[in-house]
């Protein structure tokens, strides 16, 4: 199954006048030509009056949805961050046991990852180093994701701790460590994603952590 972050015109919402669908359109659009250009050659060196151009639209058209590049950047990382976040809650709401549900969580973060290595490149490039400024409402948007996956964790390990799967602990903690594994896989998988695709399903990290959570395996 393939997991794109970017909104096709087959998912444009049908309850909308045919003008606000083409709004959307158009911004999806621009989106898709932005991601491809930063991708290519990096944020700094892609100018609002190329995106126009690749994207085949006015500069006034450009100027309706995004104020400037900063702007423009911030609404791609948050639209796809956005679709990643709800792409996972729903793959965990799919599954009612909760320690596949768990397992699942390893593999649609790197099924994602793979599915979208523009989007993961330009993620961690503009909030690591430091060429775009982070607004407050830009972080806390991400940290809303953040903090509504942690709770969505710490709910399957409580359900898994009254099941006798998992073994009783702090579950927000449990999910707490979770994400941080996931993170650092994450950005592992950054610097050698083709190493990484060849031969780690992360089953043996997936595994790690599994052992020190799984009620049947306390020593």
């Amino acid at each position: 199954m393939s997991y794109s972050l970017l909104r096709t015109t087959d998912e444009t919402p049908e309850n909308l006048s045919r003008r606000e669908r083409l709004s959307l359109q158009q911004q999806d659009e621009i989106l898709k030509v932005a991601l491809d250009l930063f991708s290519e050659k990096s944020y700094p060196n892609v100018s609002m009056q190329e995106i126009a151009r690749e994207a085949e639209f006015g500069m006034g058209t450009i100027y309706k949805f995004f104020s400037s590049k900063e702007d423009l950047y911030r609404s791609l990382v948050l639209h796809m961050a956005e679709r990643w976040h709800h792409t996972v809650l729903q793959a965990l709401e799919q599954e009612r046991n909760p320690l596949r549900a768990i397992e699942k969580c390893f593999t649609i973060h790197r099924e994602l990852f793979f599915d979208n290595l523009q989007f993961a490149h330009l993620f961690f490039a503009g909030t690591q180093t430091g060429f775009i400024d982070i607004t407050a409402a830009f972080q806390r948007d991400l940290r809303k994701f953040r903090d509504e996956y942690l709770k969505k964790l710490a709910s399957i390990f409580k359900r898994g701790i009254k099941a006798n799967v998992f073994r009783d602990a702090d579950p927000h903690h449990m999910a707490l460590a979770l994400y941080g594994i996931i993170l650092t896989f994450l950005f592992g998988m950054m610097e050698d994603p083709a190493g990484l695709r060849e031969g780690e399903d992360l089953s043996s990290v997936r595994d790690i952590f599994l052992k020190g959570v799984l009620k049947n395996e306390r020593g």
